[in-house]
């Protein structure tokens, strides 16, 4: 399939942004790698990957980098944000505290699900199969946060027990797992669906 022209944003600060580049590829669409607030311009949409949040936060201290990323969240264009990435963009954080861009209405909690070594991949419930487009999903964990709070324009696509996991607000999808990881992740594909369409 072709991206029509539709180039996604992924930032390339830090993290495992090669991997969603690579999701996007096999998909048709053209990743661009973001590092500075230029390399913004003209995309028609964005992934924000996991890594470590802190690092992404000191990488961006002096540049207009972060204030940039909040501007095009809240401009409507779709965004992917994935573990590192929701914390990036939480409300507030946790465990410990930290500084955020502030415009995922959700507080997250830091590394809930245990260390490195403890990472998991799971089934998880898809609450809104019609939206996912898919009655199955897979999580993979690594160092995950965990939601702990979601504001009311929040909605909840999928779970892992009792916790939220994929969250839809608007424009922007937020999972606290790695659907990059996966195969053929209906995540990836709800993403690719929404920069196609312009939602």
């Amino acid at each position: 399939m072709s991206s029509n022209g539709h180039r996604v944003g992924v930032l390339a600060l830090q993290g495992d942004f090669e991997a969603h580049a690579r999701a996007l590829a096999l998909r048709g669409v053209s990743a661009v790698e973001v590092r500075t607030a230029g390399d913004l311009d003209g995309m028609r949409g964005l992934v924000l990957p996991g890594g470590e949040s802190t690092t992404m936060l000191k990488l961006m201290e002096g540049s207009d980098l972060g204030d940039r990323l909040t501007e095009f969240v809240r401009g409507g264009l779709p965004v992917l944000a994935t573990c590192a990435g929701v914390i990036l963009l939480a409300r507030e954080v946790r465990h410990p505290a930290q500084r955020s861009l502030g415009v995922l209405d959700a507080v997250v909690e830091r590394n809930a699900y245990g260390r490195q070594i403890e990472s998991a991949v799971v089934d998880l419930e898809v609450c809104d199969p019609d939206e996912l487009g898919a009655e199955r999903l897979e999580g993979v964990f690594i160092r995950a946060p965990r939601v702990r709070e979601l504001g009311s324009e929040v909605r909840v696509l999928a779970r892992r027990g009792d916790d939220p996991v994929l969250l839809r607000q608007g424009c922007l999808l937020a999972a606290t797992f790695h659907p990059e990881l996966s195969g053929g992740s209906p995540v990836i594909d709800l993403f690719v669906r929404n920069v196609r369409s312009g939602l």
